[in-house]
């Protein structure tokens, strides 16, 4: 299983990024995916998850200015963000559970200055 995250940059306040997750190795339009973030000295957490029929779930602090989508013909994941705000800085994680086994891509960095 291979994750890939791209898109991650810095941002002004306010700005929106898109953030890919290709994925590999896996049948990925039976599977939901996920993104999390981890900012700086903090825990990981969940950001927005995205079931096989396209179902979506947001945590509180991104309801509303962020999206996840998905293209099960090119095997990605997308988040997009809007009016990004500094405490959106993070690492950002796509990841998909498979028999209760996590598989996480490598990061992408996200940083929004004020």
């Amino acid at each position: 299983v291979q994750l890939q995250a791209s898109g991650g940059g810095l941002v002004q306040a306010g700005q929106s990024l898109r953030l890919s997750c290709a994925a590999s190795g896996i049948i990925f339009s039976i599977n939901t995916m996920y993104w999390y973030r981890q900012p700086p000295g903090k825990q990981r957490e969940l950001v927005a998850a995205i079931t096989s029929s396209g179902t979506t779930n947001y945590a509180d602090s991104v309801k509303g200015r962020f999206t996840i989508s998905r293209d099960n013909t090119k095997s990605t994941v997308y988040l997009q963000g809007n009016s990004l705000k500094p405490d959106d800085t993070a690492v950002y994680y796509c990841n998909v559970n498979l028999r209760g086994v996590d598989y996480w891509g490598v990061g992408t960095l996200v940083t929004v200055s004020s």
